[in-house]
């Protein structure tokens, strides 16, 4: 059975759930692009499959996966630098804050206080599975909030 997930976000709630899709996936800084002629940022991440690893029969896998972000008017890093292109990151959460609106700010919050903020005119978000999946080593694991 191909089970592709493909996702598109246009509102902060619909940017939550792709969020949710792509809590711990891991990146290389080398697999992250920002396009500004074409107002355009994407990066090909190792997607945790999170909804595989509930149910009856729990697995633990991974997959390739694109996100796009599109309408993009500035990108800046945090963190880390842009040329340590074999660097990998941790995706903790994609966050949306409002500025005028339909505008706002697009953030890509990575473990060790990395990230990537996104100026946009709005939101217009792409995430799209790229191929079959394999067998991680483990589920991730997070610390209960004190």
């Amino acid at each position: 059975m191909v089970d592709l997930l493909k996702l598109a976000a246009l509102d902060a709630d619909d940017l939550e759930t792709i969020s949710a899709h792509l809590q711990d996936a891991v990146v290389t800084v080398g697999d992250m692009a920002y396009l500004p002629r074409e107002r355009h940022f994407a990066m090909v991440v190792n997607r945790f499959d999170w909804l595989a690893a509930q149910g009856l029969r729990p697995e633990a896998r991974r997959r390739r996966a694109g996100l796009q972000v599109h309408r993009v008017l500035r990108a800046a890093t945090h963190g880390f630098s842009p040329a340590d292109s074999g660097r990998v990151l941790n995706l903790l959460a994609i966050t949306f804050a409002p500025a005028e609106p339909p505008a706002g700010t697009i953030t890509l919050v990575f473990s060790a206080g990395a990230a990537v903020r996104l100026d946009v005119e709005c939101i217009e978000v792409a995430l799209s599975d790229l191929g079959p999946v394999w067998a991680a080593k483990r589920t991730p694991a997070h610390e209960e909030d004190a």
